[in-house]
């Protein structure tokens, strides 16, 4: 029994350094708590630069993915949210199988939204609509107090959406201002 309790002390004690080491200041969990945003991922990390060529949407063995610190970081994700008793009103997720993945592994769910695709190789057209798509839904999403939305996308589309870079599995707690342009109100990283 003592080896048992001293086993769970072990665990319990590396654990907590994982959800601690989650870079989110108090004001983060304040401003998820108070709702009228969205926590925007770009998908935990998948190794290499782009998809291979030939790769198609509904074949993951055809696309980059998540690789075991990826599949890590996107449980580690979801641990700090759990910690808090922090739970989405929805996750919606580009349909590339990295971002569903990191949704799925954080949240437990994630329902394909094509407006939060990668960009690269569509035409300026269709960027342009999901671009504005997605700044409906956050003005949409800005207006419902008690409640947060997650995203779970690409760098592209976050640098497009509110011109800042992203590591992988971080996230920018967005709401669209007054005027519905969206505005950067809290980062939110996990290390790898």
């Amino acid at each position: 029994m003592a080896v048992l309790t001293r086993r769970i002390l072990i665990t319990s004690s590396l654990a907590w350094p994982a959800l601690q080491a989650w870079a989110a200041t108090p004001q983060a969990e304040a401003v998820l708590r108070t709702g009228g945003v969205v926590a925007a991922f770009r998908h935990a990390l998948a190794p290499g630069t782009f998809d291979p060529p030939g790769f198609r949407l509904g074949d993951c063995g055809t696309q980059r993915n998540l690789n075991d610190e990826g599949r890590a970081q996107a449980r580690r994700m979801g641990e700090w949210f759990a910690s808090r008793a922090l739970q989405p009103s929805r996750v919606r997720s580009s349909p590339w199988c990295r971002c569903m993945e990191t949704g799925t592994l954080t949240f437990g769910r994630a329902q394909a939204w094509d407006a939060l695709a990668s960009p690269r190789g569509v035409s300026e057209t269709t960027g342009a609509a999901n671009l504005k798509t997605l700044r409906q839904a956050l003005a949409e999403a800005s207006a419902r107090r008690g409640v947060f939305e997650v995203w779970v996308t690409h760098m592209f589309v976050l640098n497009d959406l509110v011109g800042v870079n992203t590591a992988s599995g971080e996230g920018l707690i967005l709401q669209a201002d007054a005027s519905g342009a969206p505005r950067v109100l809290e980062r939110l990283a996990v290390p790898i």
